[in-house]
Order: C-alpha cells, then sequence, then structure tokens
C-alpha cells in the first residue's frame, strides 16, 4: 500500500470519527436542551454530516459579512453565528427540531461543550 493511500485512508477515519463525535455531541445536546429534538440515530447521523456541510460552506460567509460586529462584540457574535448555522441544519434535516432562536443560541454552547468533553476523553 502506497504511503498517500494510506495517509488518504487516516484522514477519512478521522473524518468519520469527527463525523460520529458530532452525531453523540447532538444526541446528548438534544437529551439535556428541552427545546431541541433528534429523531433517532438516522436522524442524529444525517444532521451531523449536515451541521459539517453548514460549517464548512455557509459559516464562512457569515463570519465574513458579520466580521465589524464580531470585531465590535470581541468575537461574542460568533457565537450567535454557530446558533444560526445550527438552526439552519435542523430546518433542512427532517427528524431534527429546535424550536426558537434562543434554543438554538444555548444549544450552540451546549454542543460546543459537549464537543469538547468527548473529544477530550478520545485524545
Amino acid at each position: 500500500m502506497s504511503r498517500h493511500h494510506y495517509e488518504f485512508r487516516t484522514k477519512q477515519k478521522g473524518l468519520f470519527i469527527k463525523l460520529l463525535i458530532t452525531m453523540a455531541a447532538l444526541l446528548i445536546t438534544a437529551y439535556i436542551l428541552p427545546g431541541m429534538y433528534i429523531d433517532g440515530l438516522f436522524a442524529g447521523f444525517v444532521a451531523a454530516l449536515i451541521l459539517g456541510l453548514v460549517n464548512i460552506i455557509v459559516k464562512p460567509i457569515f463570519i465574513i459579512l458579520t466580521l465589524p460586529l464580531t470585531i465590535m462584540t470581541l468575537g461574542l457574535f460568533l457565537v450567535v453565528i454557530n446558533g444560526l448555522m445550527l438552526w439552519m441544519s435542523a430546518a433542512i434535516v427532517p427528524g431534527f427540531f429546535i424550536t426558537g432562536f434562543w434554543n438554538a443560541i444555548f444549544a450552540a454552547i451546549l454542543l460546543s461543550i459537549v464537543t469538547w468533553f468527548l473529544n477530550g476523553l478520545l485524545d
């Protein structure tokens, strides 16, 4: 097996593990937060996948467009952007619901904490 192929497979495993961590964090967050609901493992997996895509494609555009506001709030507006990305993902994925804007903000904060904790367990 070539070195390039080995590196590609290693990166693939890393992305899949990140996806599973995000799925687990979403399910834990939905369990804790009453305003967030995920209907099963498949919806959790799709939600994690869509959230990753939204964070890769849409989030940088939001960050650039709101840069002055982010600077004025010393970066705290990024929490709002994270909540909006989560809310947007919930609007796309069937079986994944967030009941309102503030629940999306709280879910984004809790999701960050749970993801950080799960990543810490695996390191």
